[in-house]
């Protein structure tokens, strides 16, 4: 039997969503996953398995069949561990051991040999695009609800384990769905206030004119003069982030692994090392990741950079 539900990755910034189609036949014992996957999606068979047969359910090692999991579109290179949940829920629907119609509910998360699901990074984006292309529910882990929240209009279930989603679809016990969070710009209490700062006028006066227009600022001086502290008193002066500019930073940070809250409401305040690698900066790697510059967005972006000794300039100069 042939069945399809819809999981989803994130491509850069953006999500992207994965049709992940599973078909049980007749024949030799095997678990196959296509579709361009990496090494961490085909070893999922293997916790896909155990988590099934650890929540109740009889799994694919456990018979005589030919068990094989598509990932569509097949030409894009699926990364990471998105579609645990998504080929569990298809091999007991493909097996028949639920019954439900999943046409419009996206499936995330990780498994874990227990069948308990792990929380996942980059979901903001995923719900979003889920909701453009018409998806009205999203079935992920525990501690992503929150943050999957702040998209409106989608019905958002935390699910602990997979027996508690198996058991949500078959209509045995209902979840109910995650309380929607509604934005609230915070005041914000920072560590280093620009209030705070006695003297430096000139400096106080230039940082203002570059925060009211947006601009690049270059401060130069001996060390200790205070150009560090003045830097990071920079977003305290900052106008406070709109909606949308707080979902743009809060995508960002997602994606790339480094969100600390649900949902950021103040603007990012990175200090890149003066060795930073260009990578690290711009972003990029083998398995492209955003940069320092890219995580600075709609904040500010500190970097120290030493200049060359002579004797009419002993200075360094740190760039905003």
């Amino acid at each position: 039997m042939s069945v399809k539900v819809y999981a989803a990755q994130t491509i850069g910034l953006e999500g992207q969503i994965i049709d992940v189609e599973l078909d049980v036949s007749q024949g030799l014992r095997s678990f196959t996953i296509v579709g361009l996957a990496d090494k961490a999606v085909d070893e999922a068979r293997h916790r896909i398995s155990y988590a099934i047969a650890n929540v109740g359910y009889y799994p694919p090692h456990k018979k005589n069949q030919k068990v094989i999991a598509s990932l569509a579109p097949a030409d894009m290179k699926k990364e990471g561990p998105y579609f645990d949940l998504a080929i569990a829920v298809a091999y007991l629907l493909g097996s028949k051991q639920i019954s439900c119609s999943p046409e419009h509910t996206l499936f995330l998360g990780e498994l874990a040999l227990d069948g308990v699901l792990r929380p996942v990074k980059g979901v903001l984006p995923l719900i979003k695009k889920a909701k453009e292309k018409g998806f009205t529910s999203v079935i992920l882990p525990k501690g992503n609800g929150e943050e999957a929240s702040f998209v409106k209009d989608m019905f958002v279930y935390e699910a602990p384990t997979l027996a508690d989603v198996a058991d949500h679809l078959a209509g045995d016990v209902l979840m109910p769905p995650f309380q929607k969070k509604e934005f609230e710009a915070e005041i914000q209490n920072y560590d280093f206030d620009m209030r705070d700062v006695r003297g430096q006028d000139v400096a106080k006066r230039a940082l203002l004119i570059a925060a009211a227009g947006s601009h690049n600022i270059g401060m130069s001086g001996p060390p200790g003069t205070g150009k560090t502290l003045l830097a990071r008193a920079l977003p305290s002066i900052l106008p406070p982030l709109s909606f949308d500019e707080a979902f743009e930073v809060t995508t960002i940070h997602s994606v790339a692994g480094a969100l600390k809250n649900s949902f950021l409401s103040e603007r990012p305040f990175r200090s890149p090392h003066h060795t930073s690698s260009y990578v690290s900066l711009v972003g990029g790697g083998a398995f492209p990741k955003p940069g320092e510059i890219t995580l600075a967005h709609r904040g500010v972006l500190f970097r120290m950079v030493g200049l060359q000794r002579c004797p009419f300039r002993k200075a360094e100069q740190h760039f905003l």
